[in-house]
């Protein structure tokens, strides 16, 4: 619900998705350059633009597939999506592993080129080129952490700016080519000034001379990296989600075609040089000639440099919004550790970003930023992904068989086909250049995926069999809250061994992160046979657990004489993959509680290892044995107190009484916000308890003969008026007339 402020509308989406896309305009006519001019000399300039139709041929191809992905999948995950829908989870894990891959190296890549637009313009800055790109990787990872609105927000910009710099660019050019004034670049014959060597021309159909076409068109495909982008973030579009992202994906396709044949056409027209080291890039030669040399004309180029540095480090960003949503499909499928389908506290995947940011430092690193070099670890992934996608929407139509299906057929086999073929073609022309560890890498990934789903699958195995259980309460002087967050074995013992205590009160806690999962995890506790303890929902608004569990902590024991033990029920798995497919929420609140007067916390391990093992042998998993005798311990009565106060709830408004300044045996007309919801039963009768708190103060309410309120529930706002009475040492008001004045999560 939340998730829905953080939409993006379709001009900001353009901006935030497609800055990947767009900017591969700025170096893809110049990787198709670098690979022709070594044979074929001058007539490379000839050869770029046919080389350049066909690019745009697969680019017009795998927009007409992927408008069918993003109108029929609007829940995102793009080609891993369609391959797991229509092939199965197994062939999904190609995908995944392929889109992984593009991603981290379009961080990278990306990054990179924008530092050669940096140092093109600023030529002094060369020598710091790694230097750069790295602080920049650092910066977008920091501004991604803050959130997809403040993300787009700030990463929009650059987009339209570098559209409309590279318009006037090439409207520039194209008059002075009409004026006969454009100038033409003479190739430089100095080995020191970096270029590469000019070839003298060969056969044209040499088989040598078909290697460096394919080549050529290989490094060329490079400019549609990112067009996947959409497709895996189409869940952030504003409602109708398919239909806005089928528009700002078409929006999108157009004007990267644009830019490349116009660059192509530019290029081809003034004879741009590439060089080894990649500065000064095509792309500023185009703007220098297009621009010319007057005084207006170098605030134009720079202008022209700016924007592409921007585009180009916001496209690194786009990555930054597909690897997260991305890893959390795959995580949700147990395809990868769960910890990566966790959002933090601004409602983003944290853990995904910080994976991403790694990876692409690492191979930033690795590679000495050097865009060519990176180049060769690119399209193999991102023409994966377009293969499956595009077989992928042949199979769902095939199978539907509705409307125009045999035209979507075709148009979907034609475009994955032709990335079939494109991926066949990079392996082969890049595969010394370091393509061969993409070929290798990929299926150890893939196995590793799959391994890890094996994993997974035998550790719920292990969790479902749990017993029934039948428990008594035992009272003493201290209160026990065993924190669960789902319902399993190893949930059960430890309220098992929270009743061994002897404790005056015990309560089961869940913290509500998803209101949808605190509704699973509620009703398989009320569906466990023999288990009379109620299961308390507490309001979690901001996800942080760690800070919930401290707060609750402090409110139990907040009259000074109460001692409060939570119990951290935690599953123990190998040391090695236990570490990777698990995260340490149970020690984290145990190091932040432990620090708090008069409360201690207590993690109850449970090893999941051994029920694996006897489970795959066939033995008997171990159950929980119970007592059925009741032991009451008898408590000195206490007089009821006001409970701990809640600072973020609102002040009490005119015609209430704070809750703070309640008596006992006095009626009263309070109002405050709906910290925590339980069921319980009292003398064999269900008892709906919720507790209410103000800025002052707070109070027990119960609702006799009711499991469930419809409102009540945490986080709402009621006002309520009743007899003041007690419930154990605090005030309570039984069966009180009540009024909903705001639902969870209403700010009105």
């Amino acid at each position: 619900d939340q998730l829905a402020h953080e939409r993006l509308t379709k001009k900001l989406a353009l901006g935030v998705l497609s800055s990947d896309c767009i900017s591969s305009s700025a170096y893809g006519t110049e990787e198709i350059l670098l690979v022709l001019l070594p044979l074929f000399g001058l007539a490379s300039y000839v050869l770029l633009l046919p080389m350049t139709l066909v690019v745009l041929a697969v680019l017009f191809v795998v927009t007409l597939s992927y408008r069918q992905v993003v109108t029929i999948y609007t829940k995102a995950g793009g080609s891993y999506v369609v391959a797991r829908e229509n092939f199965g989870s197994g062939v999904a894990q190609i995908a995944a592993v392929a889109l992984m891959l593009d991603y981290i190296v379009t961080v990278a890549v990306q990054a990179a080129a924008g530092t050669v637009a940096l140092t093109s313009a600023i030529p002094s800055l060369g020598s710091l080129q790694l230097e750069i790109t790295v602080a920049v990787i650092v910066l977008l990872f920091y501004g991604n952490l803050r959130g997809i609105r403040e993300a787009g927000k700030a990463f929009a910009f650059p987009t339209y700016f570098f559209v409309a710099s590279m318009a006037v660019m090439l409207i520039a050019g194209f008059v002075r080519e009409a004026l006969g004034s454009l100038h033409v670049y003479a190739y430089p014959t100095d080995p020191a000034a970096g270029a590469f060597t000019l070839g003298q021309g060969h056969g044209i159909l040499a088989f040598g001379a078909v290697y460096i076409l394919l080549k050529s068109f290989a490094n060329g495909g490079s400019s549609l990296t990112g067009l996947e982008a959409i497709s895996n973030g189409v869940s952030a579009f504003e409602r109708p989600e398919g239909p806005n992202a089928r528009r700002t994906l078409v929006i999108m396709s157009v004007i990267l075609g644009s830019l490349v044949a116009g660059i192509s056409w530019m290029a081809h027209l003034t004879h741009a040089v590439p060089y080894k080291s990649g500065s000064p890039s095509v792309i500023s030669q185009v703007a220098k000639a297009a621009f010319g040399t007057s005084p207006v004309a170098h605030v134009a180029f720079y202008v022209v440099q700016i924007a592409t540095m921007l585009i180009l480090y916001t496209g690194a960003n786009t990555p930054f919004a597909g690897f997260p949503f991305l890893t959390s499909f795959v995580a949700e499928d147990s395809f990868l550790p769960r910890w990566l389908s966790k959002r933090g506290h601004r409602l983003a995947f944290s853990n995904g970003i910080v994976v991403l940011a790694v990876s692409a430092l690492a191979l930033v690193i690795g590679t000495g930023a050097h865009v060519d070099k990176l180049i060769a670890f690119y399209a193999i992934g991102v023409f994966t992904g377009f293969t499956l996608a595009g077989f992928g929407m042949a199979k769902f139509f095939r199978t539907q068989r509705t409307g125009n299906w045999r035209t979507y057929v075709a148009i979907n086999v034609v475009s994955g086909s032709v990335a079939a073929v494109v991926v066949v073609i990079f392996a082969i022309t890049k595969f010394t250049e370091g393509a061969w560890l993409v070929l290798v890498v990929f299926p150890v990934m893939v196995a590793a995926l799959l391994r890890l789903r094996r994993q997974y699958a035998r550790e719920a195995a292990a969790l479902a069999s749990a017993p029934q259980l039948t428990t008594q309460p035992h009272f003493s002087r201290h209160v026990v809250l065993v924190l669960i967050d789902s319902v399993d074995l190893a949930v059960l013992r430890a309220v098992r061994y929270a009743r061994s205590l002897r404790p005056y009160d015990v309560r089961a806690v869940h913290f509500v992160v998803d209101a949808e999962q605190a509704r699973r995890v509620e009703a398989a506790w009320e569906a466990q046979p023999g288990l009379d303890l109620g299961l308390d929902l507490i309001e979690c608004p901001d996800r942080r657990v760690s800070r919930a569990a401290l707060e609750l902590a402090a409110r139990v024991t907040a009259d000074g004489s109460t001692q409060v033990t939570l119990l951290l029920p935690r599953r123990t798995y190998s040391p090695l993959l236990g570490r990777l497919l698990h995260d340490r929420t149970a020690d984290e609140i145990a190091e932040v509680v432990s620090r708090l007067p008069h409360a201690a916390a207590t993690i109850v391990p449970f090893d999941v290892v051994h029920p694996i093992i006897e489970h795959s042998h066939g033995t008997v998993i171990d159950t929980i044995h119970t007592d059925t005798a009741t032991a009451v311990v008898p408590v000195q009565a206490t007089p009821p107190t006001v409970g701990a106060h809640d600072v973020s709830c609102e002040p009490a408004p005119d015609g209430v009484t704070p809750l703070g300044d309640v008596t006992w045996r006095e009626r009263a007309t309070v109002q405050g916000k709906v910290r925590t919801v339980s069921v319980a039963p009292i003398s064999g009768v269900p008892a709906l308890r919720a507790e209410l708190c103000d800025a002052t103060g707070g109070i027990v309410l119960m609702f006799y003969g009711r499991r469930r309120i419809l409102g009540i529930e945490p986080g709402a706002t009621l006002r309520v008026e009743g007899m003041v009475g007690s419930d154990g040492n605090r005030l309570a008001i039984r069966n009180p007339l009540y009024e909903l004045v705001r639902a969870p999560g209403d700010d009105g």
